[in-house]
């Protein structure tokens, strides 16, 4: 060291002895390692010893583990602070490394300002801002007026930002945004933990990525691996879906979504929808699996069909969907419901199938048979045509007389739909007719019965307005008092009109109704996040150091159900 700084150095020592300063506290005095040359402006800096850099190198001082070179320092040693300018280097341990223009440094707070080209880094990343203020006290760093992270996966910016670098975590605040090769995040507020590189997002927030884009107020998001879920006010649009929920979950790898509580999909492309409270979505086999109150909904000739199943299975491309309904099935439109053990419906065929004990209603008509088909004009969906094979029975209530029940029976029943209307029903193969007739007056003719092997039924207004009988019929038309009781029922009649479904609320029983939804947490009781974060660190080094081979470890999807957030 040179004559000049060890002289500088014992001067400095003696003058700060003879003044009158408040007891530090132990430790706490800035330390000059190198003074360089030194000079005093007691108008401009009273009370100050400046210190400049020499020919052999920069001013240096040391402060409980770290160590500041500067060109310039105006040292207050009385307050124990300093200002440094030009070329500044404030290192700290092995990683920390803060490069400015100039700083104001207190060495009582330890708090640090730094301004003009700040950068920050850790060896790991690098955060630059145009002022940037640094407590050494809480291992805090942090701007306000905008700045950069750059680390290995992501560059990430922000108006205001706070690096607490013990726990290696970044929270933005305003306009943050992450630009990343595979995907771009825009937030209200996030935080970000640079190790694990996962992202907390509070407040409105997009994450857009080459094929899917998520919506949340409040959500995870594993940047590496592209998996994440939201739990407020969540939407991911999918392919060609559009998903919302109380909790969404997705993972880009398996290509795989999942959403819990108050679900709905619609379908862009078919006009359609799913609600539910628990879905799944798989993107590379085109299926949509749904259920707890699983509903799906498409539009018909201006008509909304409901279709409800204990699990609802939507799959294939969309123009050759199949959508199924299982265990207690059932659906409704406005003039057409029904229920059965299944529904199939295939977007190729344009059939809907109704499998095991089925039955619907056409208006006032109730139908039933061991299969019933309904088919759609695959041009322009709408109902074309009725198939009811084995045993079709079709029953309607004598609503005029309101003392019997019309009835027709045989072995198929093929219907014709006229601008979404039933209008004509053929029976064939062993069929039978008892039908009430009345005049004009609305008196009573007699009761049509009749066998045959053909019967038509053309109806209009919803009623019955001619009947045709096809090869050798054989019956009559009978006075009412010459037709016992009895005999007014054909065989296999079972009236099951307590069953019909008069509204879109009736395809729901008790059980559906009286639902427990899952408690999502993060909602109602929110945690601290640094625990939440620990505790999925935690659960990821148990489960590599049992599959050490994985590449990504994929969540159980139980886990997407009792996520919470602060």
């Amino acid at each position: 060291m040179k004559t000049v700084s060890f002289f500088i150095i014992v001067l400095s020592f003696f003058v700060t002895l003879g003044q009158d300063t408040p007891p530090q506290t132990e430790g706490r005095q800035i330390n000059i390692v190198y003074g360089g040359n030194f000079t005093k402006d007691e108008v401009q800096f009273p009370g100050a010893s400046i210190f400049s850099k020499d020919d052999e190198r920069q001013v240096q001082f040391e402060h409980q583990g770290a160590d500041l070179w500067c060109d310039i320092a105006i040292f207050y040693s009385t307050e124990n602070r300093l200002k440094a300018i030009g070329n500044i280097r404030l290192q700290q341990g092995d990683s920390i490394e803060m490069n400015s223009g100039k700083i104001d440094y207190d060495g009582n707070t330890r708090l640090a300002k730094a301004w003009e080209n700040v950068d920050l880094t850790d060896g790991q990343m690098t955060l630059t801002t145009d002022t940037l203020y640094f407590d050494r006290e809480k291992q805090l760093s942090y701007y306000r007026s905008g700045g950069k992270v750059v680390d290995s996966a992501n560059v990430l910016t922000s108006i205001i930002g706070n690096y607490f670098m013990e726990r290696k975590k970044v929270q933005f605040r305003k306009n943050v945004h992450i630009d990343n090769p595979e995907y771009i995040i825009d937030s209200e507020q996030l935080d970000y933990y640079r190790v694990s590189k996962n992202a907390y997002m509070y407040g409105p927030s997009t994450i857009i990525g080459e094929d899917y884009k998520i919506y949340c107020e409040r959500g995870f998001y594993d940047t590496k691996i592209e998996q994440g879920y939201g739990v407020k006010n969540t939407k991911i649009n999918y392919d060609n879906k559009v998903i919302e929920g109380d909790s969404l979950y997705f993972d880009k790898l398996t290509s795989f979504a999942s959403a819990t509580n108050n679900i709905k999909i619609t379908d862009t492309i078919n006009n359609s929808v799913i609600k539910a409270h628990y879905a799944e979505v798989f993107k590379e086999k085109d299926s949509v699996f749904a259920t707890k109150r699983a509903v799906a909904i498409s539009l018909v000739q201006q008509d909304s069909l409901y279709m409800h199943g204990d699990t609802l299975l939507a799959t294939g491309k969309p123009d050759a969907r199949i959508i199924r309904a299982f265990r207690a099935a059932k659906f409704y439109k406005t003039d057409l419901s029904g229920k059965c053990d299944s529904i199939h419906y295939s977007e190729t065929t344009g059939v809907t199938q109704l499998i095991t004990d089925p039955i619907i209603w056409n208006v006032e008509n109730q139908i039933t048979g061991d299969s019933i088909h309904l088919i759609s004009d695959k041009e322009t969906d709408k109902l074309d045509s009725l198939k009811v094979l084995e045993n079709a029975f079709i029953i309607s209530f004598d609503t005029i007389g309101k003392q019997g029940y019309n009835q027709a029976k045989g072995k198929d029943l093929f219907g014709k739909f006229i601008e979404n209307e039933l209008k004509i029903i053929d029976l064939v193969k062993n069929t039978e007719v008892i039908y009430y007739v009345y005049n004009d007056d609305d008196e009573l003719v007699g009761i049509d019965k009749t066998i045959c092997s053909k019967i038509r039924l053309e109806i209009a207004n919803n009623d019955i307005e001619d009947i045709t009988f096809f090869v050798d019929p054989d019956g009559d038309i009978f006075p009412d008092k010459d037709l016992p009781v009895e005999s007014r029922k054909l065989k296999g009649f079972i009236w099951r009109g307590d069953e019909r479904i008069l509204t879109k609320e009736d395809i729901f029983d008790e059980d559906d109704n009286n639902i427990e939804l899952v408690k999502i947490r993060g909602i109602d009781n929110p945690v601290d996040i640094d625990t939440e974060e620990q505790e999925r660190q935690k659960n990821s080094e148990n489960t590599t150091s049992q599959a050490p081979n994985s590449q990504a470890i994929k969540p159980k999807k139980t886990e997407v159900k009792k996520v919470q957030l602060p």
